[in-house]
């Protein structure tokens, strides 16, 4: 009666399983019609969901390429040993059930020295048991760490080569956060596939081993009957197809996750950096609503996976505990039932020795096939780690490769040749459109690597969005030529040094340019490096560096005195004071020790960005005369008069996209200039004048000829 009743338990409960999901499926395709979702975006978004299928298991296999590069690798030897610590815990439990039968047979006949010597040997054999179970954790850890230090390791390769570090938030909008990739992702990503490798190699060789000793059991006792395992076979096959019908996508639910909590990380690393705007402004409110949005956004996707796993564990539970409790009982029973004769005279003792052995090699055989069940949803978490850093070494490829995908609003007037443009809806269905462009800029433009010459010939200045700030430039720099740059603000002044560091593509025409290590940058707000005080004068280069070029803290002394910060030495506590630059020195300070390192470098470029507005007028003009008696030939963007003295041509941007390049002539355009200021100061006072002889009009009761007019 029991055994009807938990069939027809088993039956209803598999029915409804196949209702529930052809609901499901049922009402996803009227859901699906009446939002009228369109084809192509649904099919781009199903390409996108991470999953455990053909395109997981190649990017799982990439990966791993990466992570255990060659049998000889640390990482191949950990998981050798691994793997045997895990073999070996499998023969340790089936020799532990064994014992288990021999004592619990020992006990049904009373033999008390049998008893000791089989608990002793319980003893002896749960040091070995214990130290294996411990064992295989610490390599668990140790081989994630392992394949993370692997994967750690490629990925900065692939990072801060070709600087794209820029190019990956600055020309490419697929990796919004990829300090989040880089950190949590691989983290996550290292311990989930280890974890995985031991939930379900060992599982595997646990039915393997312990269902073959059930076999040899049974044979024993006169038992030649498949009953038990066909029983077992069909409740294990039920409860997998059961599981895999209804488990939640938890694979795409995990990657929402980790994009969500990398955003959060994103928000608050933007109050770090710009704390001191965020207070003058005041706007801690406007920040702090913008982390609770992302908080609640983040803990809405964890509420939801927490909601779906409730139900998924509730069912789990209920078939691998009691369903397969029940079967598992018909197993150890049948074949001590079901006997032949000459074996259903035995001993209680030996009945019991059978049944106990049996028992825990059962009760271990199913907790296999329980992990091996459960295993599966963290096996589509794994494929959401999986999606995330294979994207993200996929994107660091494409930005070696100079492919980059931006996404802008439907209708812009950005435009590139080469560019191919993918529509789609936005998540909200509001009707904007956005689109996904493909660039290869590389086979637009050619850039040539040139000694002591700088040339662009038709070359367009064109944002990361495919903002065409400038159409046409055609300009030649020679050393000695100092370039004075001007213009109004987005004019493409500072988008032409981008272009020759490299930070942008070119997109038409030829570009010749010295090698990197022959120009040097200065922004207007320099970079204060961890380190000390000699480090902040010779970044990027290191001590060792610094060593080879034969350039000692005398030689480092007279550089700083020539931008006049020799008082730093003193006032810091020596050259190997360490602190936190960017707040110990002040703007002006750190403008002259941006200075100072190109004294230190001496690049025959140096590109000047707005990098002395903070310094004084006599100091500034002392440091470029020191740069070009040093022979540094001078691109400079800035608006102080003072400055063109120093420049011999002018390169002027009108903000409309033209441009003009000259001779410069220093005192006729100073004379302009102040003919300028002249000319403003005197239009900025009539308002003043009209307003006093509007007054006078009305005092006087008369009228004025220049206010008619």
């Amino acid at each position: 009666m029991d055994t009807r009743k938990a069939s027809i338990a088993l039956a209803a409960c598999a029915s409804g399983a196949i209702l529930y999901s052809a609901g499901k499926r049922y009402f996803f395709k009227v859901e699906t019609k009446g939002k009228a979702v369109a084809l192509s975006s649904a099919a781009t978004k199903a390409k996108r969901t991470p999953a455990v299928n053909k395109a997981f298991f190649r990017q799982l296999f990439k990966i791993l390429k990466i992570s255990i590069p060659s049998p000889l690798s640390k990482e191949f030897g950990l998981l050798a040993v691994h793997t045997v610590s895990l073999v070996s815990r499998t023969f340790l439990s089936i020799y532990i059930a064994q014992l288990d039968g021999r004592i619990v047979k020992s006990i049904v006949e009373m033999d008390i020295q049998q008893l000791l010597r089989l608990i002793a040997r319980w003893l002896l054999i749960a040091l070995p048991a214990t130290f294996v179970n411990s064992f295989i954790r610490y390599l668990e850890s140790r081989l994630a760490l392992a394949i993370r230090t692997r994967l750690v390791d490629h990925a900065y390769g692939l990072y801060f080569a070709n600087q794209t570090y820029y190019r990956v938030s600055n020309l490419d909008g697929r990796l919004p956060n990829a300090d989040h990739s880089l950190t949590e992702d691989l983290q996550a990503f290292s311990c989930a596939v280890t974890h995985i490798y031991s939930q379900v190699s060992k599982p595997l060789l646990d039915i393997i081993l312990m269902s073959r000793a059930l076999v040899v059991m049974a044979k024993r006792r006169g038992t030649h009957s498949h009953y038990p395992g066909i029983v077992g076979w069909c409740v294990l096959v039920a409860t997998a197809y059961v599981l895999r019908l209804l488990s939640p996508a938890f694979g795409k639910l995990v990657a929402e996750e980790s994009r969500r909590s990398g955003y959060l990380r994103y928000v608050h690393s933007r109050v770090l950096t710009n704390a001191e705007e965020i207070a003058f402004y005041g706007g801690h409110k406007i920040e702090h609503s913008l982390l609770k949005h992302s908080f609640s956004s983040l803990a809405q996707q964890m509420n939801l996976i927490f909601g779906k796993k409730f139900w998924f564990i509730m069912l789990e539970q209920f078939l691998m505990k009691y369903v397969w409790s029940m079967a598992g009982m018909i197993m150890v029973a049948w074949p001590i039932l079901s006997g032949s004769p000459e074996h259903s005279v035995s001993s209680i003792s030996e009945r019991s020795q059978s049944y106990t052995t049996a028992k825990n090699l059962l009760i271990n055989a199913a907790d296999a096939a329980e992990r091996i069940m459960s295993s599966y949803k963290e096996v589509t978490e794994l494929a959401g780690y999986t999606s995330r850093v294979s994207e993200m070494l996929n994107v660091f490829q494409d930005i070696q490769r100079g492919h980059y995908v931006v996404t802008s609003v439907e209708g812009s007037t950005a435009s590139s040749s080469g560019v191919v443009a993918e529509g789609e809806e936005d998540e909200e269905g509001k009707g904007n459109k956005t689109s996904k462009k493909k660039i290869n800029p590389q086979s637009a433009g050619e850039v040539i690597e040139s000694q002591d010459l700088i040339v662009l010939e038709h070359v367009p200045i064109i944002t990361p969005n495919m903002d065409t700030v400038v159409a046409d430039l055609s300009l030649e720099v020679r050393p000695g030529m100092h370039l004075l740059i001007t213009g109004p603000n987005g004019c493409g002044k500072s988008s032409l040094f981008r272009i020759l560091n490299g930070l942008w593509p070119v997109y038409g025409g030829r570009l010749t340019k010295p090698p990197p290590s022959t120009m040097f940058y200065i922004p207007q707000r320099p970079y204060m490096s961890l380190g000390n005080l000699r480090d902040q004068v010779i970044y990027p280069d290191t001590v060792d560096d610094m060593a080879e070029k034969g350039i000692t803290d005398q030689h480092l002394e007279g550089i700083l005195n020539t931008v006049h910060l020799q008082y730093i030495v003193t006032r810091e506590g020596g050259w190997n004071a360490v602190g936190d630059w960017k707040d110990i020195l002040s703007g002006g300070e750190k403008q002259r020790m941006g200075m100072a390192r190109i004294f230190y470098h001496k690049p025959r470029f140096a590109l000047l960005d707005e990098c002395t507005s903070a310094v004084s007028i006599d100091v500034e003009g002392g440091m470029f005369q020191a740069a070009k008696d040093a022979g540094i030939t001078l691109l400079t963007i800035t608006h102080r008069p003072s400055l063109w003295r120093f420049h011999t041509h002018l390169l002027q941007f009108d903000g409309h996209g033209g441009w003009k390049v000259e001779r410069l002539d220093t005192a006729a355009r100073l004379t302009l200039h102040e003919e300028k200021q002249q000319l403003e100061s005197q239009l900025a006072g009539i308002p003043e004048m009209q307003q006093r002889l509007k007054e006078l009009c009305s005092i006087l009761g008369d009228s004025s000829v220049q206010l008619s007019s």
